[in-house]
């Protein structure tokens, strides 16, 4: 504890001085209450430490369990789909099955976000089903295909299909109405879409998408979204925020450097993977996901069957 002084000297320390953080003020501060108490200067190195731990985050990995997600099977009218029907093309009761993450819609007591990332959802749509005109405001909006087409349109005239390992992106500021649909009348649809909080808002909305080759995600993280006001990746947006996907092969192993002030969400959209980390390994199967902070080297690796990843990375 740090007791004002009775000497009028105290008051005439720079400006400069006081407006330094509180650690960086300690050391002159313990000298300067030096000549009074040992014991005080022995209190002041405690707080002095304790500050400078808790200005740098300590490494970390929490596990989200496949438990842990919300399975989401809202009505198909809310949609504007027909009523479900028995389908020899699809393996589950509704025409939709959708995992979140953190707290949304229905959803109410999961997480409210990791950092800037406010919402992933797993979706998985039925064939010739899908989202109709829906709008959105001041949020960053990315999306990435699993498996199937999926069929964009929008308020701003962009139409377009994207199939699998590709991502699209809209900046939805002062507002934008689109819709995703399952055109195929065959095959499944899944995509990761994801929410980030803009660094500004009611901004102009814009929207964007890249496709990638298979070779370009093997056994590589083939960095996908990056913040606009660094560059670096096809896709950017205005937060600071980076996608990065990667299928790895069975028995195969790949490195990721954590810096540190950063942080980041993993998951595991296929396969089996085994994260290396500074405390140890955790194994994650389809649909589990990770938080990891603080600076370390993490060792990816998939396991028999090989695995297909998605990094989320930001500022801690």
């Amino acid at each position: 504890v740090l007791h004002r002084q009775s000497d009028k000297s105290a008051d005439r320390r720079p400006l400069s001085a006081l407006s330094r953080p509180a650690h960086h003020r300690l050391p002159t501060l313990a000298l300067a209450l030096g000549r009074r108490s040992s014991k005080t200067v022995a209190h002041l190195a405690l707080a002095l430490a304790a500050l400078r731990s808790g200005s740098r985050k300590m490494p970390s990995l929490r596990k989200m369990d496949a438990s842990s997600l919300f399975k989401s099977e809202p009505n198909p009218s809310m949609f504007g789909n027909p009523a479900n029907v028995k389908d020899f093309r699809w393996d589950q009761p509704n025409w939709l099955t959708s995992r979140f993450h953190f707290s949304f819609a229905e959803w109410g007591e999961g997480r409210p976000s990791y950092g800037t990332l406010r919402v992933l959802n797993d979706d998985r749509v039925q064939p010739s089903r899908g989202f109709g005109t829906h709008g959105h405001g001041n949020m960053e909006i990315c999306t990435y295909i699993v498996e199937g087409e999926l069929t964009h349109q929008d308020s701003m005239g962009t139409a377009e299909i994207i199939g699998r390992g590709g991502v699209q992106f809209m900046s939805a500021g002062t507002g934008v109405r689109h819709s995703e649909q399952n055109l195929s009348a065959d095959n499944p649809l899944r995509f990761i879409q994801m929410w980030i909080m803009p660094r500004t808002r009611g901004i102009k909305p814009t929207y964007g998408s890249t496709t990638t080759e298979p070779e370009a995600r093997r056994n590589q993280w083939a960095h996908l979204v990056t913040d606009n006001a660094k560059g670096g990746a096809p896709v950017t947006i205005d937060q600071d925020v980076n996608i990065y996907v990667s299928e790895i092969d069975p028995k195969t192993a790949l490195p990721f450097a954590l810096r540190e002030g950063r942080q980041l969400y993993f998951v595991c959209l296929e396969g089996t993977v085994t994260i290396g980390h500074k405390d140890g390994q955790a194994m994650l199967d389809t649909h589990e996901a990770a938080e990891v902070s603080g600076e370390q080297n993490l060792e990816v690796s998939a396991q028999e069957r090989g695995a297909h990843c998605l990094i989320v990375e930001m500022a801690a």
